[in-house]
């Protein structure tokens, strides 16, 4: 696997894809370095939201715009889908107080982890979304696709509609909780080539990504550590052993979907060398409960310049791998070695009938 590749586009193809990634950028940039109203005032937030007030104040009068049920919570606790659903239904109604009152006013810390902007304190998150929610256009909305763990720790699997940053977002996210069932950690993944918003690395990216705050249980955090070990090893055998005789493999990167014990060993055997979460990766974080979490890790060194990714796992009744969903920044890697990756799904030919 390879970084950037060579591959031309025109001028203007490459500003409209970025367009999306800038906007965000600039504007949580904006709100780790100042954390101020004059900050997003210059990043043109405020100015562009003027106009957006009146149809989202109506916004926070109404029911959602999505219904319940487009959340699946069969692998988390009743507790954390609340507490979850909550955090949501605040982002989309514009209402910055209740969205803030989830996290935690001692110990909070918020990372994108694709464009590598940090916020490492409540106030600073504060300072940011209090003006930027009221200034979203009445369509700008955020919800919870997957949830799976409990109120100590997390995955959950969202999309933010391209009002909120200027392109959908898809992430998936870990979240680790307080006893008080506050957020104290929030650490977003989502790939920017699916997202048409290709992303570099920053000489600033993150270094500290609070990884020793985990509150997970004992259970996923072994389902996790030993999946991990036997991708590192490539060891597609030893993987497939830890999970169901119906598991379904995801990438949300490659566009990747597996099903059954059978094919993923094939796909293994055929991918690891070269996935960015197969030989050279480690684990960094675990999160969630018997049901099921997930873990972020470091990536291969193969996938330069690419720093992390983070796979969420569903565990069954016996606590086996029923479902794992792995997503990283696929726009780091250059056309070549993303077709290719994409292409490992493929069977291989089979030989004529004779």
């Amino acid at each position: 696997m390879t970084g950037r590749a060579d591959d031309k586009e025109s001028p203007m193809d490459h500003a409209d894809q970025q367009q999306g990634t800038t906007t965000r950028r600039a504007l949580l940039r904006a709100g780790a370095m100042a954390g101020t109203t004059a900050a997003l005032g210059t990043a043109g937030v405020l100015a562009a939201g003027t106009a957006s007030a009146a149809p989202t104040a109506g916004n926070r009068g109404r029911g959602l715009p999505y219904p319940p049920e487009v959340t699946d919570t069969s692998h988390c606790s009743p507790e954390v889908a609340a507490i979850l659903r909550g955090c949501f239904a605040a982002k989309s109604r514009h209402d910055a107080a209740g969205f803030m009152s989830y996290f935690s006013r001692a110990n909070t810390c918020y990372i994108d982890a694709s464009l590598g902007v940090a916020m490492r304190d409540w106030q600073t998150l504060n300072d940011f979304f209090t003006p930027y929610l009221p200034s979203r256009p009445a369509d700008a909305v955020s919800y919870p696709l997957r949830i799976v763990g409990d109120a100590r720790s997390a995955a959950v699997e969202f999309v933010d509609t391209p009002s909120f940053f200027g392109n959908e977002l898809r992430a998936l996210s870990t979240v680790t909780f307080d006893r008080h069932r506050k957020v104290v950690r929030w650490v977003d993944y989502w790939d920017g080539r699916s997202s048409l918003s290709p992303n570099t690395v920053a000489a600033d990216y993150p270094t500290d990504f609070d990884d020793p705050r985990q509150n997970a249980d004992p259970a996923v955090v072994r389902a996790a550590q030993a999946l991990q070990a036997a991708f590192a090893a490539g060891d597609a055998a030893a993987a497939v052993a830890l999970m169901s005789y119906d598991v379904v493999h995801e990438d949300m990167a490659a566009h990747t979907r597996i099903r059954g014990a059978a094919q993923a060993q094939r796909y293994y055997t055929r991918a690891l060398g070269q996935l960015p979460y197969g030989p050279g990766a480690a684990l960094v974080h675990a999160e969630g409960s018997p049901q099921g979490g997930g873990y972020e890790w470091s990536a291969a060194p193969g996938a330069t310049p690419m720093r992390r990714g983070h796979t969420c796992l569903e565990l069954d009744a016996a606590g086996r791998i029923s479902r794992l969903t792995a997503v990283y920044d696929a726009s780091l890697l250059g056309n070549a070695a993303y077709q290719s990756l994409v292409g490992l799904a493929a069977e291989a030919p089979q030989p004529a009938n004779t």
